[in-house]
């Protein structure tokens, strides 16, 4: 790994002025989170946990009074409940949309594991199986198509306006909060009245700023993501208004009961703690992409973000056009972690997914994108899909190691 030391260091040189700009944000969004546990008053007896239907659970309820506090939302829904950031949209989704509602996503297919939530592929249990129906506009250029979307709101009968704000597995640009905003204003000046909902995965603590702030009325994603800190064991949220949180805790627990069952099982402490370090555990996995994309350029690779762009989320994309290299990547990934170095990463198949996937996920929690993690399907045009490290230097770490592996 030695060889790649004098290209990464001259690297990091040059980066430092971009550094410096992430670790401003992390310092904003680390006040947001000091101030919010400050506010609510955050103790030693919220860590204490609740069995059974979890009734008057201390912890669980202040959590959710954090949650909506950072985003700035009337409510929020926190739990352990959900099993991922997906089962997080599915509930939402159920929760709020009736047969013969309209789901319309602005932002393109979504990603490989909604599509049978949905329908887009057969499934008995799908939206679509219920009567409601799904319309899709696809993005132009990685903007919105203002013009499509104004046309096919004027007609007042779609439910649910849906955003996937990170790319899954595609090949477009990830949508930062600027042209969140800019969509919102427009939805908003001929539809006032449609709920706008933002899959945030990936994207938490990316900027100082997040989705409810700018318009949107629901916003949900993944505890073993950005805000879980490398430290949630699972879980996911959804902020929002509080007629729409209440809508969708029904869904997930019980009509008449909603946010007020659901037993903590320990989590608390885990939740809370993750939350504090996220700031700083996203700006690490942002320093560890933005030298991914430097490095990996520099060696003559297609990128996505380059090093100097805006980011939306933590994700970097590295474009091999070959399918050899972009296992070896993966694997060279997995050797640099934490867990389960010893194992050799293969291209399998994966529950959700249409093509197989090769997947380094040498990680605490089973599944984790905040920790140092990268995979991608083993389709055209073998793109590589990296994220997080809970610490720059093991991401750096992990990134000499694939470099190794990848020129072996």
């Amino acid at each position: 790994m030695n060889n790649y030391l004098k290209l990464i260091e001259e690297a990091e040189n040059d980066l430092k002025d971009i550094y410096k700009n992430i670790d401003n944000i992390s310092f904003l969004n680390s006040m947001k989170v000091l101030n919010a546990f400050q506010k609510e008053n955050v103790s030693e007896y919220h860590f204490n946990s609740t069995t059974g239907y979890g009734y008057n659970d201390l912890g669980r309820d202040v959590i959710e009074k954090v949650y909506s506090r950072i985003f700035k939302s009337e409510d929020a829904l926190v739990r352990s409940q959900f099993i991922s950031a997906t089962h997080g949209l599915t509930v939402s989704l159920f929760g709020l949309l009736r047969p013969n509602d309209t789901m319309l996503c602005i932002s393109g297919t979504p990603y490989d594991t909604l599509k049978e939530v949905i329908g887009i592929k057969n499934n008995n249990s799908s939206l679509k199986s219920f009567g409601i129906k799904y319309e899709e506009i696809s993005l132009i250029d990685n903007d919105f198509d203002y013009k499509k979307i104004i046309e096919r709101l004027k007609f007042n009968d779609v439910k649910i306006v849906y955003i996937q704000r990170s790319k899954g597995y595609s090949t477009r640009k990830s949508i930062d909060i600027n042209k969140l905003e800019k969509v919102i204003k427009k939805i908003r000046e001929v539809n006032e009245s449609v709920i706008i909902m933002v899959d945030n995965c990936y994207c938490e603590f990316v900027t100082d700023k997040e989705p409810i702030e700018v318009g949107a009325d629901v916003c949900i994603g993944s505890l073993i993501k950005n805000l879980g800190g490398g430290i949630a064991p699972n879980g996911a949220y959804v902020v929002g208004s509080k007629d729409l949180i209440s809508l969708i805790s029904e869904r997930l627990t019980v009509p008449g009961e909603g946010k007020e069952v659901g037993p903590s099982l320990g989590i608390n402490k885990y939740i809370l703690q993750g939350l504090y370090n996220a700031p700083s555990v996203v700006a690490s996995s942002l320093k560890t992409a933005v030298l991914t994309s430097y490095v990996l350029e520099k060696m003559g690779y297609t990128v996505e973000p380059r090093y100097k762009d805006n980011r939306a989320d933590i994700v970097q994309n590295i474009i091999f056009n070959d399918k050899d290299k972009l296992i070896k990547y993966v694997q060279g990934i997995q050797k640099g972690s934490i867990i389960d170095s010893n194992v050799l990463p293969m291209p399998s198949s994966m529950p959700g997914y249409e093509d197989k996937i090769i997947m380094a996920s040498g990680s605490f929690t089973q599944g984790s994108s905040i920790e140092i993690s990268c995979d991608g399907p083993i389709r055209s045009p073998y793109i590589a899909y990296q994220q997080g490290s809970l610490t720059y230097e093991y991401g750096k770490l992990a990134l000499m190691s694939a470099l190794e592996k990848l020129n072996s």
